[in-house]
């Protein structure tokens, strides 16, 4: 019986010893990267994964908005993964900015590709550290929260882009393309137009424009002229 018990023992130290031999395989190192447009910033990120020593072929970067996951440079990313790679990322907005898809990309990525993933700016967003249940729950409390304040930051920045956009309408200030110059003999045209000499089809044909396109800017070349 002591036999069969230590020969147990035994088999069941070799399944340990294999099992965390697998476990703790050094996978590859990678750091993911992403800004909101082509005119914004991307050294602090950049700096962090340096100082993590990820090697420049293992850095990926987007310039595109987070509110989801269509992204090329993520989508290369995706593929290059395999089980027990690490990656890295600064803070879970630069991952995106959509609650139920970062909960979902998170899953996809450490349940179903099996890599690990650590968080710079958040030390408890580490799936290296705390896999007892205690860990995980703490973890998934934080990634919850972090992901709805990214959303909630994102929906906050168009309601503002919004009402900005709004306020500088009521300003008077125009978006778009700048209007074309009036034609030299647009004000002659206009004030013969106005005395009802011609019609507006005559007035813009005229002045080389649709009848349409002469109205309105008749409108505001009026409204120019008022003291």
């Amino acid at each position: 019986m002591s036999t069969c018990l230590q020969f147990c023992g035994l088999e069941r130290s070799a399944w340990t010893a294999e099992k965390d031999r697998r476990c703790t395989k050094i996978g590859q190192t990678y750091g993911y990267i992403r800004v909101s447009s082509t005119d914004q910033n991307e050294d602090r990120q950049r700096i962090a994964m340096t100082a993590k020593n990820i090697p420049a072929k293992n850095l990926y970067a987007d310039k595109q908005s987070g509110k989801d996951f269509n992204r090329p440079q993520y989508k290369q990313l995706i593929k290059k993964l395999r089980p027990g790679d690490l990656l890295y990322i600064l803070s879970i907005d630069r991952l995106g900015r959509n609650y139920e898809e970062i909960q979902n990309q998170w899953r996809v990525l450490t349940k179903e590709v099996g890599v690990d993933i650590c968080v710079l700016d958040m030390p408890l967003l580490d799936t290296r550290n705390g896999r007892d249940l205690m860990g995980t729950f703490i973890a998934d409390l934080v990634l919850q929260i972090l992901s709805f304040v990214a959303q909630s930051e994102r929906e906050n920045i168009r309601s503002r882009q919004a009402q900005g956009i709004a306020a500088a309408k009521a300003r008077g200030v125009r978006f778009g393309r700048p209007p074309k110059p009036l034609p030299e003999n647009f004000p002659a045209v206009w004030r013969r137009w106005k005395a009802r000499k011609i019609t507006g089809t005559k007035a813009a044909q005229e002045c080389g424009m649709p009848l349409a396109t002469f109205r309105y800017r008749a409108g505001i070349y009026e409204k120019s002229r008022l003291p």
